[in-house]
């Protein structure tokens, strides 16, 4: 099925760039037709991704840099985001138990529990991640 691009940015890795992040992901999937509350979901996902590169990706490095782009293909929205970091270690990505109550540390949770499927590794050039998720809607 045809995918469309319905927008690609490229950001440095500051968290105050993120409320442009946010407004893009929530009127782009509202105009494709989801509901405003599995839009605001949406939004939820990938702010926490992008702090997930942020923070453990990049290491809080502003000079870092985030291409992001959202697809539709009419059922499903594609979501990708790269990052230039050292390649991560994917065993240590992985939702923390809910029981271990402290600040942070619940992004993979949000991210597996309002997406249908997520999937992250290492760019084949050698420096870099990627994160792909999916919704259908």
């Amino acid at each position: 099925m045809n995918m469309e691009k319905l927008f690609q940015i490229r950001f440095s890795a500051k968290a105050e760039r993120l409320c442009l992040v946010r407004t893009l992901v929530k009127e782009m999937a509202e105009s494709v037709g989801c509901c405003v509350d599995l839009s605001e979901k949406l939004v939820i996902a990938v702010n926490e991704a992008c702090m997930n590169i942020i923070q453990h990706a990049y290491k809080g490095d502003e000079s870092g840099e985030i291409v992001f782009e959202m697809l539709n293909n009419k059922k499903e929205l594609h979501f990708r985001f790269v990052d230039y970091a050292h390649p991560i270690d994917l065993d240590s990505v992985k939702p923390r138990d809910l029981d271990d109550i402290r600040p942070g540390g619940l992004g993979t949770h949000f991210i597996a529990e309002i997406m249908d499927e997520y999937n992250i590794g290492h760019l084949d050039e050698g420096e870099g991640n990627y994160l792909d998720m999916k919704k259908k809607y």
